[in-house]
């Protein structure tokens, strides 16, 4: 039987998955994408990303088995909403937001019986944006995170992991609390710090010129993600506060701590931070980097 799958949010994320099920599935699935214009709707069918694009809720979800939200956090609860009501008995609904503890403290009330959520975060993405820049690939190999304490029996699981198995990522599970200080450290601090590093160099001045002439790869690399959808990044901060500032206190302290070696002209205790971060980041790349592509 055709599954019918409905993505809320066919942007980067959202369009990713449909390209990568459309390729696997083919017409053994059906995707209904809700888009806000027109021509965002025109580009995800014209790429194949959904069968069908449109910019009613009803005509996207009503039929749905499976309703898959990809849209900034603080926009999923009011979408949901408007969409509860038009689902049938059974329908699973699963997300791609990047914090899950505040997403479950209101879904949970809001949930009809017979209506199942499944908490999900696929820890993937690049600085564009938009379903232009979606890819059928964004997925594989990549860490994607299933929440199971959020009261969905084990046949909804095995139905919702029917389908995104078909992205070819890694499925791991993790309790909601712990997802949220994990990503906090793996991904939202080093968001707010490339966009830190950034906002240094335009405080340069009379720098900036020469700045920039002298930026090479290592600049790049480093704030690539500071390129990231503001919007988005905004709804983590305000979702995931307590892990997020307080992971910032902690990367503050170490600053701190490194400040005062360098003002105190302490080499060797400048020479062990170095070392002791290139030791640490080796043994973790080592021990993930088979297991996961990093991002």
């Amino acid at each position: 039987m055709r599954t019918k799958l409905a993505i809320i949010g066919v942007g980067l994320i959202g369009g990713s998955l449909g390209l990568a099920l459309k390729e696997k599935l083919g017409d053994d699935i059906f995707i209904t994408g809700l888009c806000r214009t027109q021509k965002s709707m025109d580009i995800a069918v014209a790429r194949g990303a959904v069968d069908r694009a449109s910019s009613d809720i009803k005509t996207v979800v009503g039929e749905a088995d499976i309703v898959f939200l990809a849209t900034p956090v603080l926009q999923m609860v009011p979408l949901l909403e408007e969409i509860l009501p038009h689902l049938r008995p059974g329908t699973i609904l699963t997300d791609a937001g990047s914090t899950k503890a505040y997403l479950w403290h209101h879904i949970k009330e809001m949930l009809p019986e017979g209506i199942w959520y499944i908490a999900g975060h696929p820890m993937t993405g690049r600085e564009k944006s938009g379903v232009e820049a979606a890819d059928k690939d964004l997925f594989r190999h990549k860490a994607y995170v299933i929440v199971e304490d959020t009261g969905a029996p084990p046949e909804a699981h095995e139905r919702l992991m029917a389908v995104l198995s078909h992205t070819g990522a890694n499925f791991m599970r993790l309790d909601i609390r712990k997802h949220d200080r994990c990503a906090s450290l793996i991904s939202h601090v080093p968001h707010v710090a490339a966009t830190a590093l950034v906002t240094l160099l335009s405080q340069s001045r009379d720098d900036m010129e020469s700045c920039l002439k002298l930026a090479g790869g290592g600049f790049k690399d480093t704030t690539r993600i500071a390129s990231s959808n503001a919007d988005m990044w905004a709804d983590i901060c305000m979702t995931n506060r307590e892990a997020i500032t307080r992971h910032l206190r902690d990367l503050q302290a170490i600053l701190g701590t490194v400040i005062e070696s360098i003002e105190e002209g302490d080499r060797e205790a400048v020479r062990r931070y170095f070392a002791a971060g290139k030791e640490r980041r080796d043994a973790i790349l080592d021990k993930t980097e088979k297991m996961y592509d990093l991002v």
